[in-house]
C-alpha cells in the first residue's frame, strides 16, 4: 500500500489507519534534518541587523554552549526564531510548539514567552508598545530564566565580530533532543528548573 482507500476519513479502513500510522511515525524521525533546513533558510529571511536571522540563532546558541547550559537550553536558544519566517506575529509561540513535546517545560515556556520579554530593550523606542509587557507574566517559577535568556543570549547576539559556532556543530544537539519520546515526563519535567549557566561545564567546553 503506497496510498489509502478512502476519499473520506470516516470510511477508512483499520489496514489504512495502520499504513498511516507507520508512515506517520516514519515521517517524525527525519523532523530535526526539516528544523536544520529551515534554519538555514533564515540566512535569506528580512533582517535589517548587522547579522542574519540565521547567524542570530547560532550565536544565541553558542553563547548558550559556552555559557555551560545543556542541551535544552542550547537547541531552545537555536530554534527560538525559528517562526520568523512562517509566524513573524507570534514567532515565539509557533518556535515553542515545535519544541514543547521533546524538551523540559521550562525552557519551552521561555521560548513562547521570550517576544515579551525582550521588548525590555526595545519598546520605549517605539509607539504602541509596552517595554514592561514581560511584568504580565511575573510570578511564574521561570521568570527569571527567561529574564536571564534574553540578556545573556538573545538581545546580545546581534554582533557580526563575535566567533560565532557554525549550525553543523549543533545539529547532533538538535538530533538527540528531536530523537526524545515527545512528552516523555522524564524530559518535559513540569515545575523542574535547570541553571542557563554552569561555570564548571563551561571551563570544561572552553579547554
Amino acid at each position: 500500500m503506497d496510498k489509502v482507500s478512502f476519499t473520506q476519513m470516516k470510511d477508512g479502513t483499520k489496514e489504512d489507519y495502520e499504513f498511516l500510522t507507520a508512515h506517520e511515525i516514519d515521517h517524525t524521525k527525519h523532523t530535526a534534518k526539516r528544523l536544520l533546513k529551515a534554519l538555514s533558510e533564515l540566512d535569506e529571511s528580512l533582517s535589517g541587523y548587522q547579522i542574519t536571522r540565521l547567524g542570530h540563532s547560532v550565536q544565541s546558541a553558542t553563547r548558550a554552549w559556552r555559557d555551560g547550559a545543556d542541551v535544552d537550553w542550547v537547541v531552545a536558544a537555536l530554534l527560538h526564531d525559528i517562526g520568523d519566517i512562517y509566524a513573524p506575529y507570534n514567532h515565539d509561540e509557533y518556535a515553542a510548539t515545535i519544541l514543547r513535546p521533546f524538551i523540559r517545560e521550562q525552557c519551552a515556556w521561555v521560548v513562547q514567552t521570550h517576544g515579551d520579554f525582550q521588548m525590555l530593550y526595545y519598546g520605549h523606542h517605539l509607539d504602541g508598545f509596552d517595554q514592561h509587557k514581560r511584568e504580565r507574566h511575573r510570578g511564574n517559577p521561570y521568570f527569571d530564566d527567561n529574564a536571564q535568556f534574553c540578556e545573556r543570549w538573545d538581545q546580545a547576539s546581534f554582533d557580526p565580530e563575535y566567533d560565532t559556532l557554525p549550525l553543523e556543530f549543533f545539529a547532533p544537539m538538535v538530533e538527540e533532543l528531536f530523537a526524545r519520546t515527545p512528552y516523555d515526563p522524564e524530559v518535559i519535567r513540569p515545575g523542574a528548573r535547570e541553571p542557563l549557566v554552569d561555570d564548571a561545564v563551561a571551563a570544561r567546553r572552553a579547554a
